[in-house]
């Protein structure tokens, strides 16, 4: 396959696959066996691509996938996806039929989404429920035990609900203070022992957990930033325990290249003044496509080198100021490698004044993905042609 021909402009996402296995076997081996991963590949998979994700975490040791929302589950099943599936978000109650025909696990956080929900199920459905304790991050979650125990006691008395988990969410896991998770993995533990029965899976470890926090693993870790490549913050990452390597590459290429004299002006507002006769390439990404304002100034990789945006950055274009003549169709890489040259998300980031998980979720689906084995193309998804 290749990369012409199934989409008509010179930009693209290069998503290694290989890397998403290998984060994920590495992580594999610094927990215990009897640990599972759920992945989580909510928001198309953190920009990366839903359905590749899934199939290529559940190929490496994933048990579990999660979603932020029913519809990310829906797709998921309708692309064939049969693992077991956690939405972790809000759901209505009276969606609770549609869940249960497409096989999806519910998250529960208070006690009478479970009384408005049960007028909604079949007397022969069931619906398999975990539960979410808010333990300090102030977002969902039960948060008094005595709640917990009534959402206990109905789970267990009605037999369309499955009580098959629990879990929470720490606030502070990728900061190098640690106090406010022990604090939360307390508060957790309490609540757990209200229980009368756990149930099978107990989880309360994101990625930065999971590396840190072994004695907050339970039975389970939910595995997002880092199957990815990257670090949860670049606060801790000195202390991370294995090596992770990005999987979301970015890339064009120049459309058209001219030559401008002393003192000629670049894009809207005229902002950007040429100070001397300067090559300037135009390449056909913007901040229609997730490549935003604020990315104006940011370099990018040409010919192997780095080279500044200049000028305010448009819907669908943006302009590079050249080393040097470039032939049209160079290749531009505006996050990935070029030579002895890296641009890392966290580069990127930087520049937005915001954390990596941002960048490759902003990526428009206007940026097709290609999702790469080795060097070998393996999969193609142009949303806009292919919807």
């Amino acid at each position: 396959m290749e990369e012409q021909g199934f989409f008509y402009r010179d930009t693209w996402a290069e998503i290694d696959l290989d890397a998403i296995s290998d984060n994920i076997t590495a992580v594999k081996g610094h927990i215990p066996e009897t640990v599972d991963i759920i992945a989580v590949i909510k928001a198309n998979a953190y920009g990366h691509g839903d359905i590749q994700v899934a199939e290529t975490a559940l190929q490496a040791g994933a048990k579990y996938l999660a979603v932020a929302f029913m519809d990310e589950a829906i797709a998921l099943r309708k692309k064939g996806t049969t693992a077991p599936l956690l939405v972790l978000g809000a759901t209505r109650p009276e969606d609770v039929a549609i869940a249960v025909d497409h096989d999806i696990t519910l998250t529960v956080f208070y006690y009478e989404w479970l009384t408005e929900a049960l007028p909604y199920l079949g007397e022969d459905d069931q619906l398999a429920i975990h539960v979410k304790l808010d333990t300090g991050m102030g977002r969902l979650g039960v948060k008094e035990p005595a709640e917990l125990k009534s959402i206990e006691k109905k789970l267990i008395e009605e037999k369309r609900f499955k009580f098959e988990g629990i879990f929470t969410h720490f606030a502070t896991a990728d900061e190098t203070d640690r106090s406010y998770v022990e604090k939360q993995l307390t508060r957790f533990n309490e609540m757990l022992d209200v229980l009368d029965e756990k149930p099978a899976y107990i989880h309360a470890g994101n990625s930065a957990t999971a590396l840190r926090f072994p004695h907050a693993h339970f039975n389970a870790v939910r595995l997002g930033i880092v199957m990815y490549g990257l670090t949860p913050s670049l606060e801790i990452e000195p202390e991370l325990p294995i090596p992770l390597t990005e999987a979301f590459s970015l890339h064009s290429r120049l459309v058209h290249v001219k030559k401008l004299q002393k003192g000629e002006k670049v894009s809207y507002g005229a902002t950007y003044e040429a100070k001397e006769d300067e090559w300037i390439g135009t390449i056909p990404i913007g901040y229609a496509d997730g490549w935003i304002r604020g990315l104006q100034g940011q370099e990018v990789l040409v010919a192997g080198k780095r080279a500044p945006i200049v000028g305010r950055i448009c819907m669908d274009q943006c302009m590079v100021k050249l080393p040097n003549e470039l032939a049209i169709g160079e290749r531009v890489t505006l996050i990935g490698d070029q030579a002895e040259e890296t641009i890392s998300i966290n580069e990127v980031a930087k520049k937005l004044e915001t954390i990596n998980y941002e960048v490759p979720c902003i990526i428009s689906n206007r940026v097709p993905r290609l999702f790469k084995k080795g060097q070998r193309i393996v999969d193609l998804k142009n949303s806009i042609l292919q919807g």
